[in-house]
């Protein structure tokens, strides 16, 4: 008999990095999304081996090598508080011929540069909101207010607040700076978008397919705050922001903007080049028209997540879209040659 495959589960350790702001990422959760995972596994008769990504790298390419698995689930989101080098661990997956689920180190990159991103979907002919990339603060303003002020290579929301949506030019100056100051990169200055808004999770098993459209209600929001989904708002649910921003999924819309919102979902989830499994955010504006917001590529994956929230509604069992994923990965396994640097 054939052996079951063995998976190695990797998933980066939290190493708390402070913002200026005094934010912590969302780390602390991935070591539970990571057990999460080993269970369902497991649940499919697998060997699964838990791997944490701690400061050595030189350890943690070791621990792995020694467990020789025959494929990866890959939840690294970043390497030592700093989500900017999540493309990183998987390019070395890469260049040492290691097979994973979810997205390569092309996609994750290009994904993270929200700026660039965008400019990628523009010219595929996707629909994003108007935009500008500052540096310094004193760029001279290209769009017109209101206007929503974020780090362009950040993630889980950081440096997203209320007061990130800016009407006037010293509102903007100030958020920009604010910016700048505590997350040490260029700012997206983007056109804010003051509607509905919804994410659409797309799987790939056999082709990519859009699961049920989630929106997030904004019905209970106070009148004189911004309906946006920030930092506050997405992490802690204690805050009067979290409960007042539940996801509703599958969302009450029509069949119409249902397949609309899917189209372009399975559409950026091609022109991104994702494969195995990614997030497009969408806010519609007061003319019912959609624009994407950005494509998450590594998604949290967790069981009381987003993803896992339209998998259920799709009628996709946890364990066996890991199950499905497992196999993309299976398929896509290489083995190195060191002696002529070619796969085979």
């Amino acid at each position: 008999m054939t052996p079951a495959p063995a998976i190695a589960i990797v998933f980066n350790a939290y190493e708390p990095r402070p913002t200026a702001a005094g934010e912590r990422l969302s780390e602390e959760s991935v070591a539970e999304m990571a057990r999460q995972a080993q269970e369902a596994v497991l649940s499919l008769g697998l060997g699964a081996t838990l791997v944490p990504l701690q400061r050595s790298l030189l350890n943690f390419m070791s621990r792995v090598r020694e467990l020789n698995p025959d494929a990866l689930v890959n939840l690294c989101e970043g390497y030592y508080g700093r989500p900017q080098w999540e493309s990183n661990v998987a390019g070395m997956f890469e260049l040492l011929g290691l097979s994973f689920t979810g997205n390569g180190a092309k996609t994750l990159a290009l994904c993270q540069d929200k700026f660039r991103a965008k400019a990628v979907l523009k010219a595929a002919g996707l629909p994003t909101a108007p935009a500008q990339l500052m540096t310094t603060g004193e760029e001279p303003l290209e769009l017109r207010f209101p206007l929503i002020v974020k780090p362009n290579a950040e993630d889980a929301s950081l440096g997203v607040y209320p007061e990130s949506v800016v009407r006037d030019e010293e509102s903007l100056r100030r958020q920009v700076r604010r910016c700048l100051d505590s997350y040490r990169q260029p700012v997206l200055v983007e056109a804010f978008i003051d509607g509905r808004e919804f994410n659409v999770s797309v799987m790939e098993n056999g082709r990519a397919r859009a699961l049920p459209v989630s929106e997030i209600d904004f019905s209970a929001m106070p009148e004189d705050t911004p309906r946006i989904l920030g930092y506050d708002a997405k992490w802690f649910e204690d805050h009067p922001l979290y409960q007042k921003t539940p996801p509703v999924c599958p969302a009450p819309i029509d069949d119409g903007l249902r397949a609309g919102l899917q189209g372009l979902a399975e559409a950026a989830f091609r022109t991104m080049g994702c494969r195995d499994y990614a997030r497009i955010d969408f806010r519609m504006d007061a003319r019912g028209r959609p624009f994407i917001l950005e494509v998450n590529p590594n998604p949290d994956i967790s069981t009381n997540a987003g993803y896992a929230r339209a998998l259920a509604a799709a009628g996709i069992e946890y364990a066996a879209f890991w199950g499905a994923m497992i196999d993309n990965a299976l398929k896509r396994r290489t083995v190195n040659d060191p002696a002529d640097g070619s796969a085979r």
